[in-house]
């Protein structure tokens, strides 16, 4: 089917191609009933603003990049929905496309989308990425890049993160005041900023409380419930369980707690178990999961607020967002003698 053009509309009417282009826009400079028939006369005949030409007249194509690690759980999916209400808002669409933890799929994703001339990108890198150098080039090249997640406070970029050590810190302190002994951290991948941070969180709660060296561990772990599984029939194996986990996520602590259960142990009357980055199974699972909750939907709208500051002002100072949590006790770390006081 032809689509119906500007030059159409005009030699429809026998008029110039600007008269029906001051119409469409309501210029001033037009008689009211000449205006009035060249709509009518283009809503005759099926003529709809070409989206493309307009962008280009702007020089934007009003789209917008994200590209994500996965969709395995709602984390990113959250995050996403507070993108989009921030930039539908604004005229904008938002194209997304996910790297399956692929740091080679996360670069050619992002090429695509540059390439592909949208306006701005935000980015959160797998967990292998080795990309850096070419987004940072970009940036500094005045190229709108927004990070989020998992990237170095340091990054000298603009970038939306949230306080990891804080809230390793609030988790692993409310286990001891619960009176475990013996806890042991499962990390995510150590190369990970996110992981180390939730490491340093950890550690400065066993020297606060200055809990023995024997009495605390960590272990490197994962990202999914695999890997609490497999940490879990090792350590039973070896004899070596604590009284206490503090799992990297959410995923993790269900592993852990699948197979704790199904060796005959209870959560937490013999070990309790804390999750991270809260998912909405922590209250379906059995038992409830202590988690920190992280503020998902805000995350994305800031994310997508200092995407627009970028687009619309140009390159400015790097600018880095910090987001706060919220720990929320369940009974998979409540130990029924003590009562917390945090």
């Amino acid at each position: 089917m032809k689509h119906t053009t500007i030059k159409d509309v005009a030699k429809r009417l026998n008029v110039s191609i600007s008269s029906v282009s001051r119409a469409f826009n309501d210029k001033y400079d037009i008689k009211k009933e000449t205006k009035e028939l060249i709509l009518k006369t283009a809503e005759e005949m099926g003529y709809h603003p070409n989206p493309i030409a307009q962008k280009l007249s702007q020089k934007k194509t009003f789209n917008i990049g994200i590209v994500v690690p996965e969709f395995v759980n709602e984390y990113y999916s959250e995050i996403i929905i507070g993108i989009q209400e921030v930039f539908i808002s604004h005229g904008y669409q938002v194209l997304i496309m996910q790297s399956d933890e692929n740091a080679d799929q996360e670069l050619a994703n992002v090429k695509t989308l540059i390439n592909n001339m949208v306006d701005g990108l935000i980015i959160a890198p797998t967990m292998e990425s080795n990309n850096m150098n070419f987004y940072l080039k970009q940036y500094q090249k005045g190229y709108p890049i927004v990070f989020m997640g998992r990237v170095e406070e340091s990054l000298p970029a603009s970038k939306v993160l949230f306080d990891n050590k804080k809230w390793s810190f609030f988790a692993t302190e409310h286990l001891i005041r619960q009176q475990y002994k013996k806890i042991y951290h499962l990390s995510g991948y150590k190369n990970l900023s996110v992981s180390n941070d939730r490491i340093q969180g950890f550690l400065k709660a066993m020297d606060k409380h200055k809990i023995p060296k024997e009495n605390y561990k960590v272990i490197e772990g994962g990202l999914m419930t695999k890997h609490g599984i497999a940490i879990v029939e090792d350590l039973i194996y070896k004899n070596d369980l604590p009284d206490a986990f503090f799992c990297f996520n959410d995923l993790m602590a269900f592993g852990v707690i699948k197979r704790l259960k199904s060796n005959g142990l209870r959560v937490p009357e013999d070990i309790a178990v804390m999750g991270f980055t809260e998912t909405q199974m922590a209250e379906l699972n059995t038992p409830q999961l202590s988690s920190v909750k992280q503020p998902t939907f805000e995350m994305g709208k800031k994310t997508a607020e200092l995407l627009l500051k970028l687009i619309d002002k140009g390159p400015e100072q790097p600018e880095t967002i910090i987001l706060n949590g919220e720990l929320n006790i369940r009974e998979s770390t409540l130990n029924e003698k003590v009562t917390d006081n945090t």
